[in-house]
């Protein structure tokens, strides 16, 4: 039955991520240096931490969004970038077991999160999917073709990064702008996978509506990142010419997608305001006839 009802089950999972979520940002974004004492395994340099910390507080607001939305379609789009990237977490974590502080809580949490999400998200998205009508909402205008090719480029180009850490780390590691091992390369390409089937499912949709949401996730995601690697400046090799393409490569993207919200909510205010004021016409036609 498509009425585009988000399901109990589907608001209940986003409840229980968020917290998680939210203390994985404070730690690893506000205490970068002290994750050996409190996280699953001492991640550095301090970049890294806070582009993990990033992730998790963008994540945070679209699993709040998943627990009080009303209609699926609005929230659809951002399951299977997420089921994408806890498989990437859970393959990197167990490769690499003996890295993490085992005797903390922070590691049995952080591998309870990982064997369960990959199974729990998609399957919350498969159940769920059946209720999207897959039409715009009333007013809505779509996204021009230019812009979801973008998408698909932007995406492919993402999850291409995203593979090659995960399945060649030491390639990456070698020519990467900031100190990586082979388990901050794994885990990192799970932050490229995230972002990368993103846009590969919003080019594919094509629904404002539908990926409003998730855009505004990825934006939270994408100023905090830029932020943070402001703070950590210093961990960069300068002289790497990679690390003028993923600063200005986020930037760049950063401004295209609030340039594109900006375009999407104008161009839907203007659709809604021409429908009142056709009705508000009528209605004084009609009003003068009788």
């Amino acid at each position: 039955m498509r009425d585009d009802r988000v399901f109990r089950s589907t608001r209940i999972l986003g409840m229980v991520i968020v917290p998680f979520l939210l203390v994985a940002f404070v730690l690893l974004y506000f205490f970068p240096d002290d994750t050996g004492d409190y996280f699953a395994w001492n991640v550095k340099p301090t970049i890294t931490p806070l582009v993990m910390g990033a992730g998790y507080i963008a994540g945070a607001y679209f699993f709040v969004r998943v627990a009080r939305e009303r209609l699926w379609h609005r929230i659809q789009v951002g399951f299977l970038p997420v089921t994408a990237f806890t498989v990437f977490m859970a393959i990197a974590t167990f490769l690499h077991l003996d890295r993490f502080e085992t005797q903390h809580v922070a590691f049995w949490i952080w591998v309870g999160l990982y064997v369960t999400t990959p199974i729990l998200v998609p399957l919350v998205w498969w159940r769920n999917r059946a209720t999207d009508p897959r039409t715009p909402e009333p007013d809505e205008p779509p996204l021009p073709p230019h812009v979801r090719t973008a998408l698909l480029v932007v995406g492919g180009v993402q999850s291409l990064v995203a593979l090659v850490l995960l399945l060649s780390p030491s390639s990456m590691i070698e020519h990467w702008p900031w100190l990586l091992t082979p388990l901050t390369a794994q885990t990192l390409g799970g932050w490229f996978a995230l972002p990368g089937v993103t846009a590969l499912m919003m080019g594919l949709d094509g629904r404002w509506s539908a990926i409003k949401i998730t855009l505004e996730s990825q934006l939270i995601g994408l100023a905090l990142i830029l932020l943070g690697t402001a703070r950590t400046w210093s961990d960069i090799d300068t002289g790497n010419a990679l690390a003028y393409v993923f600063v200005g490569g986020l930037a760049v993207l950063f401004a295209a997608l609030a340039a594109l919200e900006w375009r999407m909510q104008v161009a839907w205010r203007n659709g809604r305001d021409q429908r009142q004021g056709g009705r508000f016409r009528r209605g004084v036609h009609l009003a003068r006839r009788g």
